[in-house]
């Protein structure tokens, strides 16, 4: 587990590759390894239990588990996406089982709206306090919570755990040190907690605020411009705090194994979030690998949305500015990239894990980005923005027992969508209300009806992403920008002056979408 593996040679462009015929990749494995790995996958489709079959005709197993994994920060920036340059070996051996959908958008670029979003199946607000509003007004009775995605799992008879980073504060606790157990992020509308258990392991990082931005061996951040903005040291992977997490992952799903009771589990890894930290060999395993060249560098002229990379710059960057010093800005994508290869050697534990529980062949694996990250598009360093960098993010499903169902989905898809797919594949219905829609189609690797996506940040910028173009609004000043993707995927040239009716025709629809938020006060 402490050896990241290696895998190359797909074609991901043609999605082509006779030598493999496995539902994962054979070249990350060992000899023996591989067969006790054959074994665990067929002894676990023995021993799903019983099958059912839907009305569409597909068949699974009644309340069957969700191993849900939410990384912070994570662009579609793999090798199952295309990116040769990233090592994400086990990332890609998950797209080859499941579904990989190329064009899911988030609904917020900030983790805890976005969070939202993901834990609600609800649009919300824009910040990152909409749980602990949510949780509020669930403490006063207010008609307008619904049921969150752990609580309503709960509610049919699910355990549900939380480790990590899955709502916005690691372990899903306020307080000035994120550990205040009066002060729960994830509530149900009765009021009381939607985890059964919910953690966050913090070792020498003291506490969850501490973790979530550690660096190496208990380094917390007091103030920003004291840490540097990467670093990437040698050691195991305990030396960051997301090491902590899995091992406490890969413990609970040995234990959950014995338990005889359905389980949704969450699993949230920090990386790669700033500060971008990571064991050094991570780092070394993209020696010699050629980054692509940063797209559309410049900034946008006139953009609402673009901002000057606060986040980022707060950091000490020893007196270097990423836009002005090339060298500067290929570390800083380096070690952003290091940063996703731990993260992806720390998923691989996680889906080894189920196999030695026995667990793969009753358990649907989804592998979710919070959001996107500008690596000098736009002249941007960070999310934040309604463009698609920060929007776009990595979204994958294996349902349970799949062997080698390698579908790609190319059509539109929201993080409002999770909740009642992931409702659908656990076997129970889904709560009435959600603004999402069910995603098996896809999965059965059929075409999704089109959709368009609707996104927010702040009180006052929202956006219509449709196939072809990008709609941004701005509700306080009635401002507009349209980006014609169809002529210009860089969203660098607003054309709303030249499309007035066209303008008019997707705001009806954006102002329909943004008056579903649930917003609490």
């Amino acid at each position: 587990n402490e050896t990241p593996s290696r895998s190359g040679g797909y074609n991901w462009a043609t999605m082509q590759n006779p030598r493999i015929d496995f539902p994962f990749d054979i070249r990350c494995y060992s000899p023996m390894n591989l067969t006790r790995k054959l074994l665990l996958t067929f002894m676990g489709a023995l021993l799903a239990g019983p099958i059912h079959v839907r009305a569409d005709g597909s068949s699974l197993t009644e309340k069957s588990n969700v191993l849900l994994i939410c990384v912070d920060d994570l662009r579609p920036e793999l090798g199952c996406y295309g990116n040769p340059h990233v090592a994400s070996p086990n990332i890609d051996a998950l797209a080859l089982r499941g579904t990989r959908f190329t064009h899911h958008f988030v609904q917020s670029p900030t983790c805890g709206a976005s969070r939202y979003a993901l834990l609600t199946g609800q649009y919300g607000a824009g910040g990152n306090d909409a749980l602990f509003q949510r949780a509020r007004a669930a403490a006063r009775r207010d008609p307008g919570v619904t049921w969150s995605m752990p609580g309503w799992f709960r509610k049919q008879g699910f355990q549900t755990l939380s480790i990590g980073k899955v709502s916005h504060h690691p372990g899903g606790r306020g307080g000035a040190d994120w550990d205040d157990a009066e002060q729960i992020e994830m509530v149900s509308p009765e009021g009381d907690s939607s985890w059964t258990e919910h953690r966050m392991p913090v070792g020498p990082w003291q506490h969850p605020r501490g973790a979530m931005h550690g660096l190496a061996r208990g380094e917390i951040r007091t103030k920003a411009g004291e840490m540097d903005v990467y670093q990437a040291v040698a050691g195991n992977d305990r030396l960051y705090p997301d090491g902590l997490t899995v091992d406490d992952a890969t413990e609970t799903i040995a234990r959950l194994g014995n338990a005889g009771k359905p389980f949704l589990l969450a699993v949230g890894i920090i990386r790669p979030h700033l500060p971008f930290g990571a064991p050094s060999r991570f780092l070394e395993m993209i020696e010699g690998r050629t980054l692509p060249s940063i797209d559309h560098p410049q900034k946008p002229v006139g953009a609402m949305t673009w901002h000057k990379s606060g986040e980022f710059m707060k950091y000490n960057r020893w007196g270097r500015d990423p836009n002005r010093d090339a060298a500067f800005a290929e570390a800083v994508r380096r070690h952003y990239v290091a940063c996703v290869g731990y993260a992806d050697h720390l998923i691989g534990r996680l889906t080894s894990a189920l196999d030695d529980a026995g667990l793969t062949g009753n358990t649907h694996i989804v592998v979710w980005g919070d959001h996107g990250w500008h690596l000098g598009e736009h002249a941007v360093w960070g999310k934040h923005t309604l463009f698609e960098e920060s929007l776009r993010s990595p979204l994958i499903v294996v349902r349970a027992n799949a062997t080698h169902d390698q579908h790609v989905a190319k059509g539109i898809v929201e993080t409002v969508d999770v909740f009642p797919t992931l409702c659908r594949l656990a076997g129970i219905a889904a709560p009435e209300g959600l603004v999402g829609r069910d995603l098996g189609s896809a999965l059965d690797g059929r075409s999704l009806p089109e959709k368009n996506a609707f996104g927010y940040h702040r009180a006052d910028l929202t956006t219509l992403r449709t196939p072809t173009h990008r709609l941004i609004w701005n509700r306080k000043t009635d401002e507009r920008e349209l980006y014609d993707r169809v002529v210009d995927a860089d969203e660098s040239t607003d054309v709303a002056a030249m499309n007035t009716s066209l303008v008019e025709s997707l705001l009806t629809e954006l102002k329909s979408r943004d008056a579903r938020r649930q917003i609490f006060r």
